[in-house]
């Protein structure tokens, strides 16, 4: 079979649809995948889909895989990629979610759980290599089974969480998957909801769902500005990822909500194993640390994430995409909405919830910037980085993802993506002028290796 190699991205599958991702590679998937897991002696796979317009075909294809590679599958319809993941911890350990995550909205995807792991880099292309070769095997006795977890999930979070005081939000989901269950939700854990956008829509037709930019929470600083509420709430498309924002129009990154996450989980986990990722703030690892953690530094990827909480039994994890990874009091995997419930919680313990987050540690920071590059090239950028980054005391120099450095008074970073083609960086500086020193000088190493790098703000 001919499959697009660039869709298997490094911890997902990701693509065009339908010139590069279509019901034919679906299918392939669910065969692929149905083999692999029985091998695995795992005979069932929970199967969601995001509110993307080619979902329904693309999960219903894929189920026609797996079922004929004799897999029980648990159907659980239209559901945000962590009532995918809750599916693939209660009612059986494997599953694929049919999303497209916060790309443009002619793409789809698969993000995959199998034997209770988000699999990613060779477990993914060693998928591509069955479909490509057909090894698949074909079995009798897979079925299908429809199960709606939207109650239980909603359950098991609103017995989780408890707030001291009702609290009044603005939500928007952007048309995303998360309108259908995460205002409902928040009312359940007794927040009064104002609601943007919550019909899904795979058109996308007010903003796109991604809250990592700017120029998508508008609606919800203006909606604050205009009546009472005391916080906004804004989620991707897939609702694994939450946006912040305060009564006074500060967005709260996730470098910074994780430092109020890591302070009250500590709090009950002493001594606990925090994992974030390269491109979060050099404040977190001092905060986490002050809050009796041991911070740790790792590659920026769901699945590398979840990864390597699981293999230091960490009770927090994060990203500065907005993957907020629970594993204390919840099961590891990264959810928006629980995160929400989380922070609820933590701040309805303040008269003022915008004041307890302006409060947290700060710095001035670029967003996310991006240096396009052709298809393959970005890992060899970095290659060229690494051999030319030569950096005197006191500057840190890591590569575990990319081109970190790290002074005194703040830290750039090059590494390059690994779901689209471009190099991302970010400076941050304790001042502006070490913000400003910071970004010449790692620029400066940039235009050695790559000369005609231009640099720009980061696309979807």
């Amino acid at each position: 079979m001919q499959v697009a190699a660039s869709i298997f991205k490094a911890y997902d599958i990701r693509g065009v649809t339908p010139t590069a991702l279509n019901e034919g590679v679906a299918e392939a998937l669910g065969l692929a995948f149905g083999t692999r897991a029985l091998e695995l002696g795992e005979k069932t796979v929970a199967v969601g889909r995001d509110g993307r317009l080619s979902g329904p075909a693309l999960s219903a294809a894929l189920i026609r895989g797996l079922v004929a590679a004799g897999i029980d599958v648990i159907d659980i319809g239209l559901a945000t990629t962590p009532m995918l993941y809750f599916a693939a911890a209660t009612l059986c350990t494997s599953g694929i979610q049919v999303t497209g995550s916060h790309n443009p909205r002619d793409y789809n995807g698969f993000k995959m759980v199998l034997a209770g792991r988000a699999i990613y880099g060779e477990d993914i292309q060693a998928l591509r290599k069955t479909m490509e070769a057909e090894t698949h095997r074909r079995a009798e006795g897979g079925r299908v089974r429809l199960i709606n977890v939207q109650a239980a999930y909603q359950a098991r979070i609103v017995s989780d969480a408890k707030l001291a005081r009702p609290m009044k939000l603005v939500v928007d989901c952007g048309n995303g998957v998360a309108g259908a269950s995460a205002p409902a939700i928040f009312r359940a854990l007794g927040c009064e909801v104002i609601e943007l956008f919550s019909e899904v829509d795979g058109n996308f037709p007010n903003h796109h769902p991604d809250p990592s930019k700017p120029e998508n929470l508008q609606d919800v600083i203006r909606t604050l500005r205009e009546t009472d509420a005391e916080l906004g709430l804004a989620f991707d498309g897939d609702g694994d990822r939450l946006g912040i924002v305060t009564k006074d129009g500060q967005t709260i990154y996730p470098d910074r909500q994780m430092i109020l996450f890591a302070q009250d989980v500590l709090s009950r986990v002493p001594g606990g194993d925090i994992v974030f990722d390269v491109k979060c703030s050099q404040r977190l690892a001092p905060a986490i640390e002050a809050a009796g953690g041991v911070p740790h530094i790792y590659k920026t990827g769901h699945s590398l994430i979840k990864a390597r909480m699981k293999e230091l039994d960490s009770p927090l994890g994060g990203e500065m995409s907005g993957h907020i990874f629970f594993k204390e009091r919840w099961f590891g995997f990264d959810d928006g909405t629980y995160a929400g419930a989380r922070l609820l919680e933590i701040l309805s313990r303040s008269p003022d919830a915008s004041a307890v987050l302006n409060a947290l540690p700060t710095s001035h920071s670029t967003p996310e910037l991006n240096v396009a590059c052709a298809e393959g090239e970005p890992h060899a950028v970095v290659d060229k980085l690494v051999a030319l980054a030569k950096f005197d005391a006191p500057a840190k120099l890591s590569t575990i993802d990319g081109v970190r450095v790290d002074w005194p008074d703040g830290f750039g970073l090059i590494r390059a993506s690994n779901t689209t083609p471009v190099l991302v960086l970010r400076f941050e500086g304790q001042t502006t002028e070490a913000l400003h020193r910071i970004e010449a000088t790692m620029l400066a190493l940039l235009k050695q290796a790559k000369p005609d790098a231009v640099v720009g703000a980061s696309a979807h």
